[in-house]
């Protein structure tokens, strides 16, 4: 498996403190069959600045050491990069990393609301032949009262994340419905962990892929794991499997409890 939001390098911001936290955070993600780990450090987002180059750094010592520790897991440069109005410049001065080198940024906006300035920041990140990821939209107050606002931003060319912890109910039982919501909806198109810490946000990987393939069934569960494969190769996102309604997934959990008994 493939983890493409995480805050495993140790240091930089409120993820790992330090490089015992990052090799247990390693180690407890090869449990879980994670082979591929994106690491994405808070990046502008008024607590945190984590520029391109210093990422870059961070990330091949931690990978040096990965390997000397024998865990068997791969490190590669990312960010979680706040919308703010120097976004556009910052990426022409080099300061903004794509994830895994690919054409896809992962973007973070406000928890309370949508930027007014969201639809043209997609519209001017296309032109720079860049995807936006929009990380965790399930958690963003506005797409949860307006999720079609969300849908307006993908229609636009943007993608969406969801993070296991809320499809687990790590967030509360509102965050919990809005990720399902979102994924059923067909707005999301790739799931990672945003894992912080090992005992307080760790991967949940394995578990939140388990939990997709009961209620949405396994193509969904390889769309999303294609899709993961696709950042780390830079190619485009496959094909979306179709909607499963509400009703949908009441009639198949009927006809699977008939067949069963």
């Amino acid at each position: 498996m493939i983890d493409i939001h995480t805050h495993i390098l140790p240091g930089l911001d409120d993820g790992a403190a330090c490089t015992d936290d990052t090799l247990i955070m390693a180690r407890a993600a090869v449990s879980e069959g994670i082979t591929t780990i994106i690491a994405t450090p808070h990046h502008a987002n008024g607590a945190y600045t984590n520029t391109a180059d210093k990422v870059a750094e961070h990330t091949h010592a931690i990978n040096e050491q990965l390997m000397a520790a024998g865990v068997p897991v791969t490190i590669m440069t990312g960010q979680e990069v706040r919308v703010h109005d120097d976004l556009l410049d910052a990426w022409h001065r080099s300061e903004i990393l794509p994830l895994a080198s690919s054409c896809y940024l992962l973007v973070e906006m406000p928890s309370s609301r949508i930027p007014k300035a969201m639809l043209e920041l997609i519209h001017e990140l296309s032109l720079l032949k860049l995807k936006p990821i929009i990380a965790h939209p399930e958690r963003n107050a506005e797409v949860v009262k307006h999720p079609e606002r969300l849908a307006e931003l993908i229609e636009a060319g943007a993608f969406a994340q969801v993070t296991t912890h809320s499809l687990l109910g790590g967030f509360g039982k509102r965050i919990e419905q809005s990720a399902w919501s979102l994924m059923k909806d067909g707005l999301i198109h790739i799931v990672s962990s945003d894992a912080h810490h090992v005992e307080r946000r760790g991967f949940r990987l394995r578990e939140a892929y388990a939990s997709i393939e009961r209620r949405m069934g396994e193509q969904w569960v390889s769309y999303l794991q294609s899709n993961a494969q696709s950042i780390i190769e830079d190619k485009p996102f496959h094909i979306q499997p179709a909607k499963v309604s509400s009703s949908k997934g009441a009639v198949r959990r009927f006809l699977s409890y008939f067949y069963k008994n």
